[in-house]
């Protein structure tokens, strides 16, 4: 049976990345050892997109499927000011038929999105 899901996220600068999840999103890990945080997410779902280009990582010489995370919302532009008063700027909202968004700068020069969803969500579905 499938008990959870594990993101990876890939980053030039994991050390400031992390504490960037700790200090400026607030999300509780757990150390494993030297430093390396494993973080509580928030509840997730999950979409299908279909590839543009060679979008992979590559792991024990299998192509394992790309991935983007948007943390969601039920306000964007309360969490934009939440953010502005860490001094974290994030990119103009963009409309789309799907929700409202934004992207969020991480110190690695990355970014991860936000977006207040218009449709329906799966996040109070049991996985099983």
């Amino acid at each position: 049976m499938i008990s959870g899901a594990h993101i990876l996220f890939y980053s030039q600068d994991p050390d400031a990345d992390r504490a960037f999840f700790t200090d400026v999103l607030g999300l509780r890990s757990v150390d494993v050892g030297h430093g390396w945080l494993i973080f509580a997410m928030p509840p997730a779902e999950a979409a299908i997109h279909p590839a543009e280009g060679g979008f992979s990582q590559t792991d024990a010489g299998e192509k394992l499927m790309g991935a983007v995370l948007y943390l969601m919302c039920d306000d964007l532009k309360a969490e934009i000011a939440s953010l502005q008063q860490k001094n974290v700027q994030c990119t103009e909202i963009q409309q789309a038929p799907w929700g409202i968004s934004t992207n969020i700068p991480l110190p690695s020069g990355r970014a991860i999105g936000l977006y207040q969803p218009r449709h329906q969500t799966a996040l109070n579905l049991n996985s099983r």
